[in-house]
């Protein structure tokens, strides 16, 4: 399910930047900070590569870019969204719960976006409920028009545990949540993310709505 994809690599991403300029505790507001996210199957077989990279900061906003590389390394797209400070966290664009690529498969038609920016506080805590993010779009294609809406809603802020990755191990807060995607065809599933103080995402593993692991992205390389 590539919407649950889009959320991992182009949203829940890691970061640092707090002792920097104050606002995000999970997120990278410095520029020039990069950092590494491996995707894998089912299996655990790598699937994708996306490097990220702070290109530009005020500190009330940055812009996140990043670049995805295939399983034989050839890159296949290259996008960026937005972070902005807001209420002791940050708020990320909404446009980043779209799966990669979707904006350009759609270019020469008329597309409609709307949606509401997904809220990461910095303080939280066992048994915590955030607040649900939405993204809608409306694509003319005459004399049709297309709507895909994807949603992310019961995210829940559970039991700290410790993860080990690539790029070390971490104490991480866990928070977990579901997902559904409607283009024609309803899709759903959960996923679980691991995020790191001053790291940001460490891990995440996303399912099926059978509760059957789907796939899972990891934290390889992080350079402040």
């Amino acid at each position: 399910m590539r919407t649950l994809i889009a959320t991992c690599l182009a949203l829940f991403i890691s970061g640092t930047g707090i002792a920097q300029n104050g606002c995000s505790k999970y997120y990278p507001f410095k520029e020039g900070t990069s950092f590494q996210i491996t995707t894998y199957d089912k299996k655990g077989k790598s699937t994708a590569v996306i490097d990220y990279t702070v290109k530009e900061s005020n500190g009330n906003s940055a812009t996140l870019g990043y670049e995805m590389s295939d399983s034989k390394g050839e890159t296949v797209m290259a996008s960026e969204y937005e972070l902005f400070c807001e209420n002791d966290g940050i708020s990320i664009d909404f446009k980043s719960l779209m799966a990669p690529g979707m904006l350009e498969q759609y270019k020469d038609m008329e597309v409609d976006i709307s949606g509401t920016n997904l809220e990461l506080p910095n303080n939280l805590s066992p048994g915590q409920t955030l607040p649900d993010a939405e993204v809608l779009m409306n694509i003319s294609m005459t004399p049709m028009t297309m709507k895909l809406t994807t949603r992310i809603f019961n995210r829940n802020v559970g039991p700290n545990e410790t993860i080990t990755t690539p790029a070390g191990t971490f104490d991480c807060t866990v928070i977990t949540s579901e997902h559904e995607s409607k283009m024609g065809v309803k899709m759903s599933g959960s996923d679980k993310q691991w995020l790191a103080g001053g790291v940001g995402m460490v891990k995440q593993e996303s399912y099926n709505k059978k509760g059957n692991l789907v796939g899972s992205s990891v934290l390889t390389k992080f350079e402040d």
